[in-house]
């Protein structure tokens, strides 16, 4: 009874979750002043230079867990295609996030610690603790290894491993979300609480799937169902799991099954997708 109870609020969370922007509204000069701009001569996107040795350890090796858990090849691949990097970018154009930097499969340690220490759209209390925090997380595990996409509100940095149109697209919606947010150190910090990152979570999965609707990309739409949605399932259930200590195997299995919901959601709104 209480596993069905369990899978039945991960079901209505997911669909919650899901829930398209619609009408989508589209960022108009959204990006704070004090967010310093990207140089002169400075590319907004920025590529990696091509390891094999690395890059293969993160795609066969340290994005396994993710691939099975998600049901994608493509999560963590450390090879992001143009067709990929261009929908990102035509999704920064759209929403006027001129700020934001994108580093895709890249690892530039020193370029993030410039940006944090330049972000002053973020209160230099929270740069300087969980901001130092953040960015030194990003120096000593590398996701040029280790994948994980993310955004970094203390950077202002999308960092991108998977070659999947709609992770890019839910990463930039995060980049969209903190820059309407006037406080955006307190919002970040209080991502850190229980339960808030769902909320964060569902907000920038509804921005991605409202963005494809207002476009009518059928099939990138039904893409979103069928990553993000399983993807949410293990933000759920992640809530629980950060905040106690299980073997790795074991964390990964209750993951996996906590993704099952989500993919079979997924594929059923992705089957009712119409062109």
């Amino acid at each position: 009874m209480r596993t069905y109870r369990f899978l039945t609020f991960i079901v209505l969370a997911i669909v919650l979750s899901g829930c398209a922007t619609v009408p989508y509204e589209r960022g108009r000069n959204i990006e704070s002043d004090a967010t310093p701009p990207l140089l002169a001569d400075e590319p907004q996107v920025e590529r990696g230079r091509p390891v094999v040795v690395l890059d293969g350890l993160g795609h066969y090796l340290f994005s396994l867990p993710s691939k099975f858990i998600l049901w994608n090849w493509q999560v963590d691949n450390h090879d992001i295609s143009q067709e990929t990097e261009e929908k990102l970018k035509q999704y920064l154009h759209d929403n006027d996030l001129n700020k934001v930097k994108v580093r895709l499969n890249q690892y530039s340690p020193g370029s993030e610690w410039s940006r944090l220490f330049g972000n002053e759209s973020v209160g230099a209390g929270w740069r300087y603790t969980v901001g130092v925090l953040s960015v030194a997380m990003y120096t000593i595990f590398p996701g040029r290894l280790l994948g994980g996409d993310n955004y970094n509100p203390f950077t202002n940095t999308i960092h991108l491993y998977s070659d999947h149109k709609s992770i890019a697209v839910h990463e930039a919606g995060h980049a969209k979300d903190f820059a309407k947010t006037e406080y955006k150190g307190t919002q970040a910090v209080f991502g850190i609480l229980p339960l808030v990152p769902l909320f964060q979570e569902a907000d920038a999965t509804g921005d991605a799937i409202g963005y494809n609707q207002s476009l009518n990309l059928t099939e990138d739409i039904k893409d979103d169902y069928k990553i993000l949605y399983p993807a949410y399932g293990t933000y759920v259930v992640g809530e629980g799991l950060r905040w106690i200590n299980l073997p790795l195997g074991l964390d990964t299995a209750i993951r996996l099954v906590s993704a099952v919901p989500g993919h079979i959601v997924g594929r059923i709104k992705a089957a009712q997708v119409e062109p």
